[in-house]
């Protein structure tokens, strides 16, 4: 599914930190990349520049791939490029819709404190509206650096039991294979639950010793039958099973690995806004340190798991 990468661009600094990930996937995965830039002029001698700036990105962009290529693997680096005139963010959705795009790079600029990802109005609108996966890459002063690296070794995949959040499976199965990355699969177990209470109040229970012990095993179980699968693919895998908030647990343990990427699914739906993010999903790209790989849920992403947590 990984076939052909987008790489938007619009001749800042921040946008070409998604490039060194593009070069790493397409080095490794056999991967056509497509640099795109949008503009909404269509004055000829801008035009002009701007083919000029994309010419110069797609040899860069060669030599990259070609440099990541495995020992012994031959093929050219197909790196390709797209001028298109309209509003950025529309442009590259259908563009990406239009050509079976099968994953878009974007760089996103961070800022520190609580709101550490301030989503660009155009990355925030692709990552909603388009049907595929969108990686996230989160820029700052230090992100420029750790770009240039751009190696996925270590990837945390957290799954709740749902459907939804097993759409995720699918995609990081076969890119951890190919990637020959480490996958951890984190389940979180909130401490509480809610009850309904007369005259129509919720109240927060926290969960017994003992229903927190069922709960952790039933977890642990889930996990180890997903873990089984991704060994048969030759993904070397460990669980994670952890109390506390989603959210702040997944960040946390992405620290701590640390990790390279966090991948998770997000609902969709159709119309204009096709992508409604999760609170979790969307609280973890905001505050992540690392890069976001958004898979959209839908029927064709969906592998279905046994799942005794859920019971």
């Amino acid at each position: 599914m990984y076939e052909r990468i987008l790489v938007p661009l619009d001749g800042s600094e921040l946008a070409e930190a998604a490039l060194p990930y593009a070069e790493e996937l397409a080095g490794r995965l056999g991967s056509e990349v497509i640099l795109i830039h949008a503009y909404e002029s269509d004055d000829e001698k801008y035009r002009r520049m701007h083919q000029l700036y994309l010419q110069k990105i797609v040899e860069a962009t060669k030599r990259g791939v070609k440099s990541r290529l495995g020992t012994g693997e031959k093929g050219e680096a197909r790196v390709d490029s797209a001028l298109l005139i309209g509003h950025p963010a529309e442009q590259i959705v259908e563009y990406a819709d239009r050509e079976s795009i099968g994953l878009i790079l974007m760089a996103t600029h961070g800022r520190s404190g609580i709101k550490r990802w301030v989503l660009g109005d155009v990355a925030a609108k692709v990552a909603r509206a388009t049907k595929g996966p969108v990686a996230l890459i989160r820029v700052d002063e230090k992100g420029l650096k750790a770009s240039k690296k751009a190696k996925i070794s270590n990837i945390i995949l957290p799954l709740d039991g749902s459907k939804e959040s097993e759409a995720a499976i699918r995609p990081v199965e076969e890119l951890a294979s190919k990637l020959k990355a480490n996958v951890v699969l984190l389940h979180v177990i909130a401490p509480t639950y809610f009850v309904y209470s007369i005259p129509g109040e919720t109240v927060e229970m926290p969960l017994t010793a003992e229903d927190m012990q069922r709960s952790r095993e039933k977890a642990e179980h889930y996990l180890e039958t997903v873990a089984a699968a991704f060994q048969k693919k030759g993904v070397n895998t460990r669980i994670e099973v952890i109390v506390g908030a989603a959210a702040d647990q997944i960040l946390s343990l992405a620290d701590e690995i640390p990790a390279d990427m966090v991948a998770m699914s997000t609902h969709g739906r159709s119309g204009i806004s096709r992508w409604a993010f999760g609170s979790i999903t969307d609280k973890v790209l905001h505050a992540a340190n690392t890069p976001v790989l958004l898979i959209r849920e839908s029927g064709g992403n969906k592998k279905k798991i046994n799942n005794p947590a859920s019971e």
